[in-house]
């Protein structure tokens, strides 16, 4: 009589990415590493569009509930671990109290404040100026969590009255998912808010204390990881490699040897900063605001001009109509410096469009001029000499911005003399679940 077998339904681990504009789950085979099945959907959760930028966080915990509830029901009960990570630099605030389970009662609590996201801009170089300096070697700009958090000591004091706990959006959801009643946060997390030493991986508590800082809602180190170094992580294979990543914002990095240690004091007009990676290692990160949101306020602009003479289009189509005319269109005389929203090292620095002439203004000459800028200001802040000089041998390129735009793959070939790969997608939920799985 043959051999009864029994199977054996191999373990997951849940990879969870708070992201600014979606949020995404996979599951991650544990033996083979392979990901076994995936759900990514768009939060839809901003509720300003002003220089204060907040997203809805019921909404963005109310799509993660959904990302999850559409993963196959066996696999989820094979989970051992999860994961998390998510966008950086910003913070919300909440009232502690014990949190849920996961996957069938994770809720937003309604004493808890909207997201606010690392674009947020109402810190102004004045406001930012008069701040005490960290002891880091990382600065602080607007959008990240202690910077907002002094700008409401300043002017909305009564705000913070209300909550007791602060963290980014990963934490919250650590601590919904863990029933904590305090915020625990990665030194990855930490860094991103400023006032974080990385080499002590301790609070500029004294600092902060002096200048009146409400101390109780500094997290306590802990649990949700990074979205940016888990991307990195998710793809770059040989320490040779740079990732360019080029999504809502842009961002291009490579690692530092394992003997680096970043200054003492913020290089506040450098466009290089280093940011904590694993296993003691740090990043060399050129961090750009300006990316597919540029493309993305472009094809916004054209579609409003369009609607004021009467001409209905949708963005999605009004996009892939500019790609093809840059297509047919190889080179551009027309410089578009695409620095919109600024950068952290040089706020006052906006866009620009320069040399224009009556022969180069046709959508393919701006649609091609414009990618080509959102490339020359990426390699402005980290060039391709100096990633030569760092050993950098190949440039692993990745994001929602590449993967659609193919005028963009274009110039980033032209921009680097290193070859560039594509198809190793940077995904925060997938390198989350990888960092889990090598370390158990």
């Amino acid at each position: 009589r043959p051999a009864l077998r029994m199977s054996i339904m191999p373990n997951y681990i849940l990879g969870l990415d708070m992201g600014t504009t979606s949020v995404k789950a996979v599951l991650l085979e544990i033996k083979s590493r392979t990901m076994a099945a995936s759900c990514a959907l768009p939060t839809m959760s901003d509720i300003t569009d002003n220089s204060a930028k907040e997203q809805d966080t019921g909404r963005i915990v109310d799509t993660l509930n959904q990302c999850i509830g559409l993963l196959p029901r066996d696999k989820l009960q094979h989970v051992s671990s999860i994961g998390l990570s998510g966008q950086m630099h910003g913070v919300l605030f909440w009232k502690a109290k014990t949190g849920a389970t996961i996957i069938t009662s994770l809720h937003a609590s309604r004493d808890t404040s909207p997201l606010i996201t690392w674009q947020d801009g109402r810190c102004s170089s004045d406001f930012l100026s008069s701040l005490p300096k960290p002891d880091s070697h990382l600065s602080v700009a607007t959008g990240f969590g202690c910077a907002t958090i002094f700008w409401y000591m300043q002017y909305r004091p009564e705000f913070l009255e209300d909550f007791t706990v602060a963290g980014t959006i990963q934490d919250y959801v650590v601590s919904m998912l863990c029933g904590l009643n305090r915020c625990m946060m990665t030194p990855q997390n930490a860094a991103s808010w400023g006032f974080f030493n990385t080499s002590s991986n301790q609070w500029n508590t004294d600092i902060l204390k002096g200048a009146s800082f409400p101390l109780h809602l500094l997290p306590q180190l802990g649990a949700a990881l990074g979205d940016f170094q888990c991307s990195v992580y998710s793809c770059m294979s040989v320490r040779t490699d740079a990732v360019l990543n080029i999504s809502t914002s842009a961002q291009l990095t490579f690692t530092m040897p394992a003997d680096f240690r970043p200054p003492d004091s913020p290089q506040t007009a450098s466009s290089i900063s280093f940011f904590p990676y694993f296993d003691s290692l740090y990043l060399a990160v050129a961090a750009s605001l300006n990316g597919g949101n540029v493309l993305a306020t472009f094809v916004e602009m054209l579609t409003a001009w369009m609607k004021d003479l009467g001409i209905e289009l949708s963005d999605a189509c009004l996009y892939e109509k500019l790609i093809g005319c840059a297509l047919n269109q190889e080179t551009s005389d027309l410089r578009v410096s695409p620095t919109i929203l600024g950068e952290r090292h040089s706020p006052l620095c906006l866009g620009q469009v320069t040399n224009i002439s009556a022969s180069n203004l046709s959508l393919g000459n701006v649609t091609r001029a414009l990618c080509r800028g959102v490339l020359d200001n990426i390699t402005s802040m980290m060039s391709a000499e100096y990633l030569q000089q760092a050993g950098v041998n190949r440039i692993v390129g990745s994001g929602s911005a590449l993967t659609r735009n193919e005028v963009l793959r274009q110039e980033v070939e032209k921009a680097f003399p290193q070859p560039v790969v594509y198809g190793q997608n940077a995904d925060s939920a997938v390198g989350v679940a990888m960092v889990l799985c090598d370390q158990l």
